[in-house]
C-alpha cells in the first residue's frame, strides 16, 4: 500500500515506516493472543497485570498501526507522540511479560513481539529528525 500511495510522504523513510506499522500489527496480534493464554492458565490471578498491560499494548499497536498507515495531512508531532506512547506501552508490556516468560511461552513469545515494536516505533522515530 506505501508504494501505492499518490504523493510525497514528507521525507519519511517508507522501509522503516512499513517495518513499524508490520511490527505494530504483529505486537498487537502477540499481546491479544497473549492475554487469552493468560486467561487460560491455571493460576490466572497472578497473571493480571499482564493481562491488563497485554491488552493496554494491543489496543496502542494497533491504534499506532492505523495512525501510521494515514498519509494525507500528515502531522508529524502527532506521529512523533504515538509512536512514543507506542515505545512506551512496548516496553512495559516486554518487561512484563518478560517476568513470565520461563513459566508460559505465550508470554516468551509476547515479550520478543514488543520488544521487536518498541525497537521499531524507535527507529522510526529516530528517522523523522
Amino acid at each position: 500500500m506505501l508504494q501505492s500511495y499518490p504523493a510525497d510522504l514528507g521525507g519519511i523513510d517508507r522501509e522503516k515506516l512499513r517495518a513499524c506499522i508490520e511490527a505494530c500489527l504483529e505486537c498487537a496480534q502477540a499481546c491479544t493472543a497473549c492475554a487469552d493464554a493468560c486467561l487460560s492458565e491455571e493460576a490466572v490471578a497472578d497473571l493480571r497485570t499482564c493481562i491488563r498491560t497485554d491488552l493496554d499494548c494491543a489496543d496502542v499497536c494497533e491504534t499506532t498501526g492505523r495512525v501510521l498507515s494515514r498519509h494525507t495531512g500528515y502531522d508529524a508531532n502527532v506521529t512523533r507522540a504515538v509512536l512514543e506512547a507506542c515505545a512506551t506501552v512496548c516496553r512495559a508490556c516486554g518487561d512484563e511479560c518478560a517476568s513470565h516468560a520461563e513459566m508460559h511461552e505465550h508470554c516468551r513469545v509476547c515479550a520478543e513481539a514488543c520488544r521487536r515494536c518498541e525497537q521499531a516505533c524507535r527507529e522510526l522515530l529516530s528517522s523523522l529528525g
